[in-house]
C-alpha cells in the first residue's frame, strides 16, 4: 500500500483528495494536516510514502514545510506540491526545497493518482505544462552559465558561476538515460527506447542521481539543464 499524507488548509479539498485516492486498491490516506506545522509533525509521526502539499497555509507555508520534512532523515516521503497558483516562483522554490512533484489543483483525478504512484515508485512528477516551463527556463539559462560571469554574478558569489565538473563523469549509457529523463520518460519508456530491462534502467538512474548529487529525478533534470547535459 502507498501511504499518503494530505496537507491543505481546506478540509473539503482534503476530503475530495481522500475520496479520489482511496478509490484505488493500492493507496491509503494515513493522515491529514491543515497547516505547515501540522504537516511537519504528521510526517514525522506517520512516516508516509507520499505527501500532497498545499503552498499557502496558515502558520507555515508549504514550501517551508517541504524544506523541513526533506531535511528530516527519518522521513523518506516524496512530496508533491499541489496548488491553485500557476506561478513560476512557487515552482522553483518547491523544487529547491526538495519537492519531487508539482501539480495544479485543476488537474484531473487520474493526474493525482498517477502522481502519487509515480512519486511512490521514486519517479518525479510534473504536469506537462510545468515540465515545459522548467526545461525552457534552464535551457535558456545554459548559454549564460557558459559565458564569463558578469560583475553582478561575481557579486552574488560562487553559486552564480558555472558548476564544477562532476567528480565522476556519466557513462555514455547514463548520458542517454539522462536525456530521456529530461524528456519526462518513465522507466518503462526508457527501457523500451534503449532496448534494455527496467531493472537496468533503475540501476542507471540510481547512478545518475549519485553522480549529480540529486535527491530525485526531477532535481536530476534541473541539474542536468544547469550543467548543459540535457
Amino acid at each position: 500500500m502507498i501511504r499518503v499524507l494530505l496537507v491543505d488548509d481546506h478540509a473539503m479539498l482534503r476530503a475530495g483528495f481522500r475520496t479520489i485516492l482511496e478509490s484505488q486498491p493500492d493507496i491509503a490516506v494515513v493522515g491529514e494536516a491543515g497547516t505547515g506545522a501540522e504537516a511537519v509533525a504528521a510526517a514525522s509521526a506517520l512516516l508516509p510514502d507520499v505527501i500532497t502539499m498545499d503552498v499557502q497555509m496558515p502558520d507555515m507555508d508549504g514550501i517551508e514545510a517541504t524544506r523541513r520534512i526533506v531535511a528530516d532523515p527519518a522521513v523518506a516521503a516524496a512530496i508533491a506540491i499541489v496548488t491553485t497558483f500557476d506561478r513560476d516562483d512557487y515552482l522553483h522554490q518547491a523544487l529547491d526545497a526538495g519537492a519531487a512533484g508539482f501539480l495544479l489543483k485543476n488537474a484531473g483525478p487520474e493526474d493525482l493518482i498517477t502522481a502519487v504512484r509515480a512519486l511512490a515508485a521514486g519517479d518525479g512528477m510534473l504536469s506537462p505544462e510545468v515540465t515545459r516551463r522548467v526545461l525552457a527556463r534552464f535551457s535558456s539559462a545554459a548559454p549564460a552559465a557558459a559565458s564569463a560571469p558578469s560583475a553582478n554574478a561575481v557579486a552574488r558569489g560562487p553559486e552564480a558561476t558555472a558548476p564544477a565538473p562532476l567528480a565522476e563523469p556519466l557513462t555514455e549509457r547514463e548520458a542517454e538515460v539522462l536525456v530521456l529523463l529530461a524528456d519526462a520518460r518513465s522507466n518503462a519508456e526508457i527501457a523500451t527506447a534503449l532496448f534494455i530491462g527496467e531493472a537496468t534502467v533503475k540501476t542507471h538512474v540510481s547512478r545518475i542521481l549519485q553522480k549529480l548529487g540529486a535527491r530525485d529525478r526531477v532535481q536530476a533534470v534541473v541539474i542536468a539543464h544547469r550543467r548543459g547535459l540535457a
